[in-house]
């Protein structure tokens, strides 16, 4: 298992920059699919967020989808 510790510091990371856009979501989507496994209630956050990212891989990124993104990143945070 991983630290979850990191990964809400991580995560909240991501979140705020790729809200600020300074971050691209090709570049999140990747992040959220490579992470590893974690203890409840984070591990099922990550495994929601990489089965999101999976999925919605259009671009350009619209409004909706790129909220649904941040709002499974703040999960991943709030646990």
């Amino acid at each position: 298992m991983n630290n979850t510790s990191d990964l809400v510091a991580s995560a909240k990371t991501v979140h705020d920059r790729y809200l600020a856009g300074r971050m691209e979501r090709e570049t999140v989507r990747e992040w959220v699919i490579r992470l590893g496994g974690y203890p409840a209630p984070h591990g099922e956050r990550v495994r929601e967020a990489a089965a999101w990212f999976r999925l919605q891989q259009t671009e350009p990124v619209a409004v909706d989808v790129k909220l649904a993104d941040l709002q499974r990143l703040a999960a991943i945070v709030s646990g």
